[in-house]
């Protein structure tokens, strides 16, 4: 009996060994699987440091409505439309893919979009049922767009005029090559232009978007309420489809939630900018004058926003309109741009591109670039000596340029 008894206590020792062994084990193998979390200077979203409590709340409260909300037609979507979110276009804050690419047509120069009355400036390519989605009219030039990345946008809405004419050259009076200048436009009604804001004949300097057409973050967003999803606000209230003035299908506290939250979300992040080889780049992007036009440093004014007031940053762009050359002349424009006119992208946030953009790069303003090299030697017009010179690198420098921009 005894011996069975010992037998028995022996099994129990041994299930009880076993199960914690297998436990132990169970705990290893999670902690080697389980997903690191991303570094803070890997992330594209988050807020600028500094917000106040009820700035931190609002930040919040435009985050779900930017990544969380979705319109369907119930609650007011289309009938024609490109996108049901703000989310949508830009996953994770980040830059779009040919997949939310928006086609803009109907502008040629500066005397105005001549297709408003079909549907122009943005093709609305989708449509909620018993609807048909709109088609390029006949005659009509476009362009591509991939949706930008929006983070730190904030700084670039508060880098004042005066600044941004002063690093404008309209006529090279320098001689370098590089002519940028702004693009003056009139200001949509329901926009109050900013205390130290230049106006040239009653127009104001634009800065947001591709061709820089947006005056601010306002703008810009109600914009893309009305043309990306067909939702009327009380800022835009024209139906895109029908051209009649309706109920506005999105509110102003959260239009301005919004805004808010574009407007505070952080700056990208420099990653291993000590380190040797993207030093080296660094240098080299200045040497073959790439900073002419991706300025490196800029600083805002004053501010409502105390944590964005007076504060230097890092975004490699000067919001100024550049002529790139018959290869990036898609024979479209707005505002006072000409069709071969780009403003200047951001830099900054370059090397985190794959992480929202499918885990590879589309680059330039329609996505055709499919590296970073590539993109460099499709730049052309006031950026061809640019390009040439890096064309006379070393296989090395290039590597260490192309390091550099990564890190951004």
């Amino acid at each position: 009996m005894s011996n069975i008894y010992s037998k028995l206590i022996m099994t129990i020792k041994n299930i009880v060994v076993y199960t914690i062994l297998s436990s132990l084990l169970v705990l290893s193998s999670c902690e080697k699987f389980e997903p690191q979390a991303p570094l803070e200077e890997e992330l594209l979203d988050g807020p600028i440091a500094g917000l106040t409590t009820a700035q931190s709340a609002q930040f919040l409260a435009g985050d779900i409505a930017f990544n969380d909300d979705i319109f369907t037609s119930q609650t007011g979507l289309g009938p024609v439309f490109v996108a049901t979110s703000c989310g949508s276009c830009h996953a994770g804050d980040g830059k779009g893919t040919p997949f939310t690419t928006l086609t803009r047509f109907g502008q040629t120069d500066g005397t105005g979009n001549q297709f408003l009355h079909l549907g122009g400036p943005q093709l609305q390519n989708r449509a909620i049922p018993g609807y048909t989605p709109e088609t390029i009219p006949s005659g009509a030039t476009f362009s591509k767009f991939t949706p930008p990345a929006i983070t730190g946008l904030g700084f670039l809405q508060y880098v004042t005029d005066e600044t941004i004419l002063a690093l404008a050259d309209p006529e090279d009076l320098d001689g370098d090559g590089i002519s940028g200048r702004p693009n003056w436009m009139a200001l949509a009604d329901y926009l109050i232009p900013a205390a130290n804001a230049i106006s040239q004949e009653g127009d104001y300097i634009h800065r947001f978007g591709k061709k820089a057409a947006a005056y601010d973050l306002l703008h810009q967003t109600v914009l893309a309420y009305n043309q990306d999803m067909g939702i009327t606000s009380t800022f835009e209230p024209i139906d895109v489809y029908t051209g009649l003035s309706i109920d506005p299908e999105v509110s102003d506290k959260i239009v301005r939630d919004v805004v808010a939250y574009i407007n505070t979300l952080k700056a990208p992040i420099q990653r291993d900018k000590e380190e040797a080889r993207i030093l080296n780049g660094k240098s080299i992007f200045s040497q073959i004058n790439c900073a002419s036009c991706h300025i490196p440093e800029l600083t805002t004014g004053n501010s409502p926003i105390e944590a964005l007031s007076n504060k230097t940053f890092s975004p490699y762009t000067d919001l100024l309109l550049h002529d790139m050359g018959p290869g990036l002349d898609d024979g479209y424009t707005e505002g006072s741009a000409l069709t071969s006119e780009w403003r200047t992208p951001p830099l900054w946030g370059l090397g985190l591109s794959p992480t929202t953009q499918g885990g590879q790069y589309f680059l330039l303003h329609d996505g055709r670039a499919k590296s970073i090299e590539e993109a460099i030697l499709l730049h052309g017009g006031e950026a061809d000596n640019s390009k040439n010179e890096f064309l006379d690198l070393s296989r090395s420098e290039k590597e260490d340029l192309i390091k550099f921009l990564e890190s951004l």
